[in-house]
């Protein structure tokens, strides 16, 4: 079994493997970076004042943990501390609940004016932040606070798995029975794109050590939860589930729809990083052989997760193309390299829907050009 990059240093290049010269996905990287960061039309990173910078969802006009902590990732894998602490110093002081049970957490939605339109927490902002932050102190190191990066992200780890413990009334980010992550602190449900277990893996390293061993469990539990969650002919997982992999009873989020398309990047990125799991590739094997002979590229809808069409055009299309290709790190199939194909031809979505379907496209373009890296202490 391939040894990860945590193991080799060695990242896999996909786009190399194609026969595309370094130079040129060097120079798609840095112009997909500058257009959504710096384009005057097309970025989706805004500034505010002389210390602060939001990311801004273009289709809800709002900024969320999700988008920030993910612009916060694709800056310190740029080397770009400046962007990085501009987005963290907004998440600290609009974003950061000082009060009430989710005291310790993030409100996962704010106007760009940093006016909370939520109390509560979406748990895939702190998942990210975590990492981030671990990464950033990993490249720059510790400053003094907020800026003390690896002491922020314990922080953050520490009210996701004992929230109910530090706060009177408060709910965990995570089932510590079984070690799965939740859709928000109050459900006993999950979203399948949340699972991590690359992350998981990282944190056992990071995190507390008291809290070591828990990481690791997620880590497995997560991957054994992918498993049950992705069907087993289209290999869709839905928007949101049980812990038992079944599809949760509300039909609009039983759908294979925005969320679900992340399921198969996140599974490509653990197999570059660790692949301790080779198998999982199959679901995206499954997936891609599904859209590669039922549909035509680009022209997607939204599906029930056996693959039956809804009357209704998918929200992202550029996701699907996107992630289906970073999958292809995870996949054996025949259809892998065709989709690392058509992302390279891919431009960036423009107009007012850009923002989820172009953050999911540099997490890709990183991934497959073997530029997604693990940065730790030392």
């Amino acid at each position: 079994m391939r040894k990860g990059a945590f193991y080799t240093n060695e990242y896999p290049n996909l786009f190399a493997e194609l026969g595309i010269p370094e130079e040129q996905i060097e120079r798609k990287i840095n112009d997909t970076f500058n257009t959504m960061f710096f384009d005057p039309v097309e970025r989706i990173y805004f500034e505010m004042g002389d210390d602060m910078g939001y990311m801004l969802d273009t289709g809800n006009l709002d900024a969320r943990t999700e988008g920030m902590s993910y612009g916060m990732m694709m800056a310190v894998q740029m080397d770009r501390k400046d962007i990085f602490d501009r987005l963290w110093l907004f998440s600290k002081t609009f974003m950061y609940l000082n009060e009430g049970k989710h005291k310790g957490y993030f409100a996962w939605s704010v106007s760009p004016e940093g006016v909370k339109n939520a109390w509560g927490p979406a748990p895939d902002g702190e998942e990210y932040y975590a990492m981030a932050l671990f990464f950033a102190s990993a490249r720059w190191g510790d400053g003094d606070p907020p800026f003390d990066y690896s002491v922020q992200a314990r922080d953050i780890l520490r009210h996701c798995i004992h929230q109910d413990e530090m706060v009177p009334g408060g709910m965990t980010m995570w089932n510590r029975a079984n070690y799965l992550i939740k859709f928000i602190p109050e459900r006993d449900d999950t979203d399948a794109s949340y699972h991590l277990p690359h992350f998981y893996e990282l944190f056992a390293l990071l995190a507390d050590p008291e809290d070591r061993e828990f990481w690791k469990k997620a880590a497995e539990a997560s991957r054994r939860y992918l498993h049950l969650a992705c069907h087993k002919e289209t290999g869709m997982a839905p928007e949101r589930g049980e812990f038992d992999g079944s599809p949760i009873a509300n039909p609009e989020r039983a759908q294979f729809y925005s969320d679900s398309y992340r399921v198969v990047m996140n599974i490509g990125l653990d197999a570059a990083w660790f692949n301790r799991d080779e198998s999982l590739g199959e679901i995206v094997d499954r997936l891609q052989a599904w859209f590669s002979e039922n549909t035509k590229l680009g022209e997607y809808k939204s599906y029930w997760i056996n693959g039956e069409a809804l009357d209704k055009p998918a929200l992202h299309p550029y996701a699907i193309i996107a992630t289906n290709a970073a999958g292809s790190l995870a996949a054996k199939g025949k259809y892998r390299m065709d989709w690392v194909r058509h992302f390279w031809e891919l431009p960036l979505r423009k107009g007012d829907r850009r923002y989820y379907d172009n953050c999911l496209y540099f997490f890709s373009l990183l991934m497959l050009a073997g530029r997604y890296r693990i940065y730790l202490p030392g």
